[in-house]
């Protein structure tokens, strides 16, 4: 479990984040919801350790955590952007495997067939030699939610992982999220989409106003 309290953010004079408060419970979904601007994305990076806390708390499992520290955040949480961030020039097979043979130091042949499963399991076999290019909108989804998985982290965080997709995909989007679920994969997903957010998630934690924040049991 995921527990930050405390949690201070600003830019300047201007306070995004005040004293907030969240409980990610494992195996459970926690969705983020708010207007653009409230600071649910904002949020988002400080737990991934994209963004610097200006003060807060994090511990998961009871014991401290700082996502700051690339030697423990990136084996703890797991980040699918909004944009994907698929490298073009590199096949599917290899952007999945480069962060585990790089950062993990898994060699090239164990990368490769934890690789094949994730592939397997998120309905992608025989993309693997294929390029982002040359993926759907969906696709290239999975494959983003392949190469965070591939790092096994505990904790798995979308960024608006509807919001360039058909409502068709939406509702592909939903199964995955349930299926990890299913798989004892704990998630947290930010999105303006409150229904996509009552469909998947286990609490719901509405961003109304930069000094607003309530989180609540779906």
């Amino acid at each position: 479990m995921l527990e930050i309290k405390n949690l201070k953010k600003s830019f300047g004079s201007r306070v995004i984040l005040d004293n907030v408060n969240v409980t990610i419970k494992d195996q459970e979904v926690l969705s983020i919801v708010g207007p653009s601007g409230a600071g649910k994305t904002t949020l988002l990076r400080c737990i991934t350790g994209l963004e610097q806390a200006d003060s807060g708390e994090f511990t998961i499992d009871g014991k401290s955590f700082d996502p700051n520290a690339t030697d423990t955040s990136e084996s703890v949480i797991g980040v699918v952007f909004q944009d994907f961030n698929l490298f073009p020039h590199l096949s599917v097979m290899d952007n999945i495997i480069l962060a585990p043979t790089m950062v993990l130091k898994q060699s090239k042949q164990v990368a490769t067939a934890d690789a094949k499963k994730l592939l397997d399991q998120l309905g992608l076999i025989g993309k693997g030699d294929l390029y982002p290019y040359q993926l759907s909108g969906g696709q290239k989804q999975r494959v983003a939610i392949a190469r965070a998985l591939a790092m096994k982290p505990k904790i798995l965080c979308y960024d608006e992982p509807t919001s360039a997709l058909d409502p068709n995909l939406r509702k592909e989007v939903e199964r995955l999220i349930s299926g990890l679920k299913q798989d004892g994969m704990t998630q947290l997903v930010v999105t303006h989409d409150m229904d996509f957010a009552r469909n998947i998630a286990d609490d719901i934690l509405e961003v109304s106003s930069l000094d607003k924040l309530n989180q609540t049991a779906d």
